[in-house]
């Protein structure tokens, strides 16, 4: 089987219609399917509408949108699909019957080595793989609404779904910038399996009197630290998807707590929607029983979870932060109000529900602690997976350490010729975790600045130094440390999707974890002062142009570019120069930023012989001018002492020696506190 490229959507509602739209937003070639026209149309018209909203928004220009309608095709019947489709999703209703019909269909229509998939939130996988006629070649999923928006997406391998089936489903929802949760077949998978209890628990205290709607949901919002209570979420989805959803749960759990609420079953009856007061104040007593019971009940199941093996404990909060976008997941929140104190509420739930908590989590005691970083070995490679997606993969202390425990572990392992790093979502690694650095310096504490970006020195050096290839996929975003990791490597593969940037000069810094050292040695002085002075946004094309980027393929073909590099290191790392001189923006950047023009350029001059009007120009001059001006100055310094011959070794201790020089400036509390405050920062003039 090849790579995914053509894939068909049967069902042009709502889910449906969004997943077509988002896989044709990534150039998939795609067909939206349905029995009559008029559901077609409909389906058509549902995107057509979102893209409007994105075309007004900004987010896609008109001929964008042109471009992705092109993509899909209106198909109606599903005995009508192109026979060499790469992949068919079914997102018909939640009815078993319905969607072993659809399947017994595209088994005749597909050729062999068409995937099929059903998108589903609670039918049995193994079942629907059963149905299929091709258990070996089928995939359930389970996109979250809406599919176009929702980075989340679960995939659940059947038993006799194949190795290649998996990965293929998995790159093609990759692809599309989706945090990806594998897990196993078992009812609600890993989102629903709490969080519909959870609305239904909801449910119950209201009918216990406990307190009203709009209590919940305050106590909830305030909780969970969400934007909605789990009434206002009912009404948003519909309290028949709710009601549906827990009496399935409740069924296959055999947990008679799940059965959905006799006052929601009622609403549903109705055909009706919460009401919700606009007072949800409450005394302390009844606000701590509902958060308890709340609390309560997504730490219990969320152990279960766990315990079933069904995914890891990262991925249940993983799956609640970037799925139901909550501020922490349930093992977060459970290191947040004591572990000690979630076991508690966690065990008066379970024994209210009747239903069984995991010794583990019943006696715990010390914090939980997480894994961001996931190490895989399929032959002589070895992937590296850097997994904090709902924070882009920022770089923290505890990533930045367990990833050098991983190449620790690597450099032991003689058979592995060749790393691949990978981050999960749709970023690479989006730069360091800001707030780190804020609430040092408002503690007064540089030292632990320095002992981070140290170490994070030290891992990229063993990186650097490593005598395997070592490749990255920068096929998304790579800011700051993250595209400084990436420029350690040997290797870095991008696709259209990539994008790089230093912002550090705009936020009151520089880079200091080689940004200024490697980039300079591989595109040039520069090219690198046009890249990290004023931290322009560089495409994969532009990316490629200097050099930063090694190989720009598409999505599809990432993988078969990494067999062509197993075992391989380069000829030479370090060209010094861009790898197209013809590029008008290398060519216009090696001019202006030139010897002669960057001390009147850092001191806010436009060089001799430039007009400001012109766009390319007065583009970088306003990009200068909104950079903190230390930041700026000793970021200039670092880029020109290339020009010396400083080795790279003697070159990144510069980096570190004049840390303490621009963490003590105001600029670089002022600029990082910007960012996370979303203003534009006021920097000193000198």
């Amino acid at each position: 089987m090849g790579p995914i490229e053509k894939v068909a959507i049967i069902g042009a509602g709502n889910m449906g219609s969004g997943i077509a739209q988002k896989s044709a937003q990534e150039r998939f070639e795609v067909q939206m399917v349905d029995r009559e026209q008029e559901w077609v149309d409909r389906g058509v018209s549902i995107v057509s509408g979102f893209l409007k909203e994105a075309e007004d928004r900004r987010i896609f220009s008109p001929k964008q949108v042109e471009q992705i309608k092109s993509r899909i095709t209106g198909v109606v019947g599903t005995e009508n699909v192109d026979p060499s489709t790469d992949l068919v999703i079914e997102a018909v209703f939640e009815d078993f019957e319905i969607k072993k019909s659809v399947f017994e269909i595209l088994n005749d229509v597909c050729d062999e080595h068409t995937i099929l998939a059903s998108n589903t939130s609670s039918l049995s996988v193994d079942e629907l793989a059963l149905s299929t006629g091709r258990p070996d070649r089928f995939v359930g999923l389970h996109f979250f609404y809406h599919p176009a928006k929702n980075r989340l997406v679960e995939v659940i391998p059947a038993t006799e779904s194949s190795e290649s089936s998996v990965k293929l489903v998995e790159q093609y929802c990759k692809s599309m910038g989706k945090v990806v949760i594998i897990c196993k077949d078992r009812p609600g998978f890993v989102v629903n399996r709490f969080f519909v209890p959870w609305l239904n628990e909801a449910c119950r205290l209201l009918e216990e009197g406990i307190g009203s709607t709009a209590q919940i949901d305050s106590v909830a919002r305030s909780s969970f630290m969400i934007g909605m209570g789990p009434f206002a979420l009912m009404n948003l989805t519909g309290p028949p998807i709710a009601l549906h959803s827990a009496d399935y749960l409740a069924e296959q759990l055999d947990t008679p707590r799940y059965i959905g609420s006799d006052s929601l079953r009622e609403l549903v009856k109705e055909g009706g929607l919460w009401e919700i007061g606009e007072s949800g104040e409450c005394d302390d007593d009844t606000a701590r029983v509902i958060s308890e019971r709340l609390l309560g009940q997504v730490f219990s199941v969320s152990a279960q979870i766990v315990d079933e093996e069904i995914c890891s404990m990262e991925d249940v909060d993983r799956g609640a932060k970037v799925g139901l976008r909550w501020a922490k997941g349930p093992f977060e929140l459970a290191n947040e109000i004591g572990v000690d104190e979630a076991s508690r509420m966690a065990i008066n739930y379970s024994e209210l529900a009747g239903i069984e908590l995991p010794e583990w989590f019943s006696t715990k005691t010390e914090e939980f602690e997480f894994s961001y970083v996931d190490l895989s070995v399929e032959g002589e490679i070895a992937t590296v997976r850097l997994n904090r997606p709902e924070a882009m993969n920022a770089l923290n202390v505890d990533l930045v350490s367990q990833l050098g425990e991983v190449m620790e572990e690597i450099d032991s392992i003689q058979d592995i010729s060749t790393v691949v790093f990978e981050g999960a979502g749709k970023a690479f690694v989006a730069g360091a975790d800001v707030k780190f650095f804020v609430d040092k310096l408002r503690e007064d504490s540089f030292k632990e600045i320095y002992e981070f970006t140290s170490h994070g020195h030290d891992v990229l050096n063993r990186i650097e130094r490593c005598d395997k290839t070592t490749i990255a996929l920068t096929t998304g975003l790579a800011l700051g440390g993250g595209l400084e990791l990436a420029l350690s490597c040997d290797y870095r593969i991008g696709t259209r999707r990539t994008q790089f940037r230093f912002p550090e000069t705009s936020i009151g810094i520089y880079p200091g974890l080689g940004g200024t050292q490697r980039t300079t040695r591989i595109c040039g002085v520069e090219c690198a002062r046009y890249a990290v002075l004023a931290g322009n946004f560089l495409d994969s094309s532009l990316a490629l142009d200097l050099g930063l980027l090694t190989h720009k393929v598409k999505s599809s073909e990432v993988e078969s570019t990494v067999a062509t590099l197993v075992g391989k290191k380069p000829r030479q790392k370090y060209p010094k120069k861009p790898l197209n001189d013809e590029s008008e923006v290398v060519r216009f950047a090696s001019s202006f930023y030139s010897d002669d023009n960057i001390g009147d350029l850092i001191s806010g001059k436009i060089p001799p012989g430039y007009d400001s009007e012109d766009p390319m120009v007065s583009r970088q001059l306003k990009s200068l001018s909104r950079a903190a001006p230390v930041a700026l100055r000793i970021a200039g310094d670092l880029l020109s002492d290339v020009r010396t011959g400083t080795s790279l070794e003697d070159g990144l201790n510069l980096e570190l020696d004049r840390l303490e020089e621009i963490f003590s400036t105001r600029d670089a509390e002022e600029g990082l506190s910007a960012l996370i405050e979303g203003r534009r920062p006021k920097y000193s003039s000198c």
